[in-house]
């Protein structure tokens, strides 16, 4: 499996708390509009947790320990931006490594590089994302640090929804994604604090298995 979740009892906890501070939202009722055209009855914007230090601090520590545990012989961490970069950058921080960061593509001036910081050939590389949902951008990123010459270990996530389309992706490209919560875990807790009507639960389940044909 391409894509796992490191603990169930912290991917429950990391729920719980994008829920509390509101960088989750759930509207079954009220979808939001995706770039994409899709719509979806979640709203994620991790980046909020920042502005938390307790969350800021919790979601920092169960990264590293992700990273610690399944990526032995890591020797920089690489954001994924935008939404990566202040998070990566925190987690190199706590384990005293290198970090970089991914542009989704070259800058169009100066040095034109896709890849910011000291570019080392050979050295192994974890890429560190907010959230997946096709694994598209993260995969892209993915390939520039390979193109780079790098070696990349795998991938860790705060959130991911879940999708098949992003399983099958991920196995393509043979990368390896551990998260810290998803969809599931977020549904689960969701329910059992009263955050969603249990009426609910069904069209919830829905959107997960089809999010392109999903209407709410």
């Amino acid at each position: 499996m391409p894509i796992q979740i490191y603990d169930n009892q912290v991917a429950k906890n990391i729920a719980t708390e994008l829920l509390r501070i509101q960088a989750i939202k759930l509207r079954p009722n009220d979808p939001y509009t995706w770039a994409s055209g899709w719509k979806s009855p979640i709203y994620c914007d991790n980046r909020l947790s920042l502005s938390f230090p307790d969350v800021r601090t919790y979601v920092k520590k169960a990264l590293a320990d992700v990273i610690k545990d399944k990526f032995t012989g890591v020797e920089a961490i690489a954001g994924v931006a935008t939404a990566g970069i202040p998070q990566g950058a925190l987690v190199a921080d706590l384990l005293g490594l290198p970090f970089i960061y991914v542009r989704s593509k070259s800058k169009s001036h100066g040095m034109g590089n896709q890849i910011e910081g000291l570019v080392t050939k050979g050295q192994k590389v974890v890429l560190l994302e907010d959230l997946v949902s096709t694994g598209g951008s993260s995969l892209m990123a993915a390939d520039a640090v390979k193109a780079a010459e790098m070696e990349v270990l795998g991938m860790v996530a705060i959130f991911t929804y879940g999708f098949p389309i992003a399983e099958e992706n991920f196995q393509k490209h043979q990368i390896d994604l551990w998260c810290l919560s998803d969809y599931h875990h977020l549904i689960e807790v969701a329910s059992e604090n009263n955050t969603i009507n249990p009426d609910s639960l069904g069209t919830l389940k829905e959107w997960r298995e089809d999010p392109g044909a999903w209407r709410g």
